[in-house]
């Protein structure tokens, strides 16, 4: 639950504003039939909807007035923090030894 939460939160910091709908359509997949062909299923609108709630009450996600939900400032700034801490240690371990 808390990677994809984590997933959810990159992708509002990516691409804002997004709705529970958009994050459905994000982590659909294919849907077997039986022996008729696959075909595309949304994911759970439950997990969907519970994630943003989790994002909202932990401040880093606000309501967007035309729908949907949006980066706070806290929210970009925990996530750009987040984002240089892993870039300095993919760095530090690309670094060879010599």
């Amino acid at each position: 639950y808390y990677t994809r939460v984590a997933a959810v939160a990159r992708h509002i910091y990516m691409r804002s504003p997004v709705g529970v709908g958009s994050v459905q359509k994000i982590f659909g997949a294919r849907q077997s039939r039986g022996t008729a062909p696959s075909h595309f299923c949304k994911s759970s609108g439950a997990v969907a909807r519970k994630a943003l709630q989790t994002l909202e009450n932990l401040k880093l996600v606000e309501k967007a007035p035309n729908g949907g939900r949006r980066l706070t400032s806290q929210g970009h700034r925990d996530l750009d923090r987040i984002a240089a801490q892993m870039k300095a240690a993919s760095k530090a371990k690309a670094t060879p030894a010599v």
